[in-house]
Order: structure tokens, then C-alpha cells, then sequence
């Protein structure tokens, strides 16, 4: 088999919309997931403005609302000084509405339209080690599926889009940029949710907790605190340990979850405090929590992942047709991924804490607001470009 242009290591939110774009573009792509097509994972899965912007230029939002995904147009903040904060999601940016599509669905949705752009996927795959060419220049992956069949792909550009605990950024010798000290532990599930109308968060004494209308009349319910707290708080049991953090988040979160029926098991994240790793050398990438994840208390994380695939996939074309040198165009998406972050990191860091006390909270999310602005206007901006070029 030839070379391929890119091959993607990780097929969710991040991977699949990074060869997605890249694919159309008229790329040859490969894209490697060690999930099963159209599994479930731990997600907020919460779409800010800038998600859905992206999603709706990229001809897929249609098939998240005709999936059956509930629209959200009004948000509520409920404060620890009792004050609660009702506001409308104005149209903005071509968008009037915010989604909060099940995993499971949105990244199905982005692997076929990958697909459909001539995308090869690969599920049930799991990569075992890059590829180098007597340069030492990263030149594909070797992996092996489930059944135990060798895969060899040779590539011109590895990209990790494979998490966290990426492979790629390992064996590559991605460094660490960043450091974050905060982080939030979580418990959520999913509940039978009549009164879903909007996203609700709710800020209370070292806790926070909120409710996100999703898929199939449900809503995902969730509490957090510190990893510390979360540890003394789960020993008697997850269920005694949601019902404390609900009384901490305060009278709104324990009125709000009061009568609400589950529909499936609990699930839970330790918390991981938030980091940056350098986005590329020579042969290789990383996008989304491979090369840049923050805490999930701003449940901004698929946000994230949408936004730096389309600024990775401009920066990858311009080194494919020459108008740049890898480096270059590498250096310049780690720099515009870092411009459009520092703020809402900041925010972030912040939030995890779970030191806040009202007026700090009200700070904070304005900040944080006010950086989920920057970022939805510079994607307007690469789309003015391109209708331009």
C-alpha cells in the first residue's frame, strides 16, 4: 500500500474532525481507534459556542439535532450566596442554540463524515509503535487489531489524537509545557429529566454540581470537589458521596436533583490536574487531550478538541503544499492553540480550585466567558479566509 499523507491515531472528537477536514481537503488519511464504532466514554459532553459554530460549518450539527440532541437555549448559574442567574443564548455567530450530544453519537457522527470525505478507519486497532525513517523522522504507526492482525501504515504525518495518556506523545518525546496544580474529581449519571430546559451549574462550598439535557429525555447529573475530598467522601459509598456533595453545592443542586430517576450507573473521574505538551516535531503531531487538557468543570474539553483540529488540519495543509515548512506551521499552531487557551486555563485553574467564594466565582466565569468570546471570533475569522482564498 502507498504512503499515506496523514494517519490519525485516536478516532474521537479530536481525531475524527482532524481527519475530517483533512481528508476533504484531498489528503490521503488514514484514522486508528482502539474503540469499538460508536462506543461510549467519560465526557461532559457539554458544546459551547465555538463547538457548534464548528460543527454547523462542517455540515454535521444537522445530524446531532436530527439524532434526536435537545437544543439549549438559556443557561442558569446558581451562585453560593443564593443568587440564581437565568441567561437566554442569544444568536450569535450563526448559532442560537447549544447541544450536549451523547458521546457515543457525536463521535459516530464525525468518523462517518470522515468516512464519507475517504477517511480509511480502523476501530478495534490499537497502535504498538511509531514508525521512523533512517532520519529518525516519525514515519507512521505500527498497531495490531483485535483479532491480532499486524497493521503497518507509513505516513508523511503522524497525528495523536489518542488522550491523555497518549502513545504518540510518548514514544515521539513530547515535552511538557505546562503544568496545572488544580483539578476536580466527578461523579455523574445519566437521569430521567421532564424539566431539562437548559444547562445549569451550580457553585456551592468546595463543590459544584450541574445538569446537562442530552440524548433520549435524559440529562446528565453531576457532583464534584477535589480529588482529596472526593477520596474520604466515596468510602462509605458513591450514592452517600453524591447525596454530601449535593448538600454542599447547596439548596439549588439538592432541589434540583430531588425526584430525578436514574438510567444508568453511576460513573466517575479522579481528576487529573490540567497540562500542555509541545504540539509537533518532525513526522508527528498532537490534538486534543493528547496535546492540551484542562480540567472538565468549565465542560469546555470537546470545545477544545473541535477548535484545535481545524487550527492543526489549516497549519497541516499549508506544510502539505509547501506555502510553509513543517516546522513552521507546527510552531504556529502551538502558538495560536496557546494564545486561544492561556485564558481560559487561567479561568480554569481557578475553578478547580474549589476555593471560591461568590465574588471570586462571578469573576472567574467572567473570565471565561469573555475568553470563549476571542475564541469564536477567531474561528469566524479562518472561515473569512477561506471564503477569501
Amino acid at each position: 500500500m502507498s504512503p499515506l499523507d496523514v494517519v490519525v491515531v485516536g478516532g474521537r472528537v479530536a481525531g475524527a474532525s482532524t481527519a475530517l477536514l483533512l481528508a476533504r481537503a484531498g489528503l490521503s488519511v488514514a484514522l486508528v481507534e482502539r474503540g469499538r464504532r460508536g462506543s461510549d466514554t467519560v465526557s461532559t459532553h457539554a458544546l459551547m459556542r465555538a463547538g457548534v459554530l464548528q460543527l454547523s460549518r462542517w455540515g454535521v450539527l444537522g445530524d446531532v439535532v436530527a439524532a434526536g440532541t435537545p437544543a439549549v437555549r438559556r443557561t442558569v448559574f446558581h451562585y453560593p450566596d443564593g443568587e440564581d442567574v437565568d441567561v437566554s443564548i442569544r444568536p450569535r455567530a450563526g448559532v442560537d442554540a447549544l447541544y450536549a450530544p451523547r458521546r457515543h453519537l457525536l463521535d459516530r457522527l464525525l468518523v462517518e463524515a470522515a468516512e464519507d470525505a475517504g477517511v480509511r478507519v480502523l476501530h478495534e486497532t490499537t497502535v504498538t509503535a511509531l514508525r521512523r525513517d533512517a532520519t529518525g523522522r516519525v514515519a507512521g504507526v505500527v498497531g495490531r487489531t483485535r483479532t491480532g492482525a499486524r497493521v503497518d501504515l507509513a505516513a508523511w504525518l503522524t497525528i495523536g489524537a489518542d488522550g491523555i495518556r497518549s502513545r504518540v506523545a510518548e514514544q515521539a518525546g513530547a515535552a511538557t509545557t505546562w503544568r496545572g496544580r488544580a483539578a476536580s474529581a466527578v461523579l455523574y449519571r445519566y437521569v430521567e429529566d421532564p424539566r431539562a430546559d437548559g444547562y445549569e451549574w451550580i457553585y456551592g462550598v468546595g463543590a459544584g454540581a450541574g445538569v446537562i439535557p442530552t440524548n433520549d429525555g435524559a440529562s446528565c447529573l453531576f457532583v464534584s470537589t477535589t480529588p482529596d475530598r472526593m477520596r474520604r467522601l466515596r468510602r462509605p459509598g458513591v450514592e452517600r458521596a453524591i447525596a454530601d456533595l449535593l448538600v454542599a453545592a447547596g439548596p439549588a443542586a439538592v432541589d434540583r436533583a430531588h425526584g430525578l430517576r436514574p438510567v444508568s450507573p453511576v460513573r466517575g473521574w479522579a481528576g487529573v490536574p490540567g497540562f500542555a505538551r509541545e504540539s509537533g516535531g518532525p513526522g508527528w503531531a498532537l490534538v486534543g487531550d493528547a496535546g492540551y487538557f484542562r480540567d472538565p468543570i468549565t465542560s469546555h474539553g470537546m470545545t477544545d478538541a473541535l477548535r484545535d483540529a481545524e487550527l492543526l488540519a489549516g497549519e497541516v495543509l499549508a506544510a502539505h503544499g509547501g506555502a510553509l515548512s513543517e516546522q513552521v506551521a507546527l510552531v504556529r499552531y502551538q502558538q495560536t492553540r496557546e494564545l486561544l487557551s492561556r485564558r481560559l486555563r487561567e479561568a480554569t485553574e481557578g475553578l478547580a480550585a474549589y476555593d471560591w467564594d461568590a465574588r471570586r466565582i462571578r469573576s472567574l466565569l467572567h473570565e471565561l466567558s469573555s475568553a470563549m468570546g476571542d475564541e469564536v471570533e477567531h474561528l469566524q475569522s479562518l472561515a473569512a479566509k477561506a471564503v477569501v482564498a
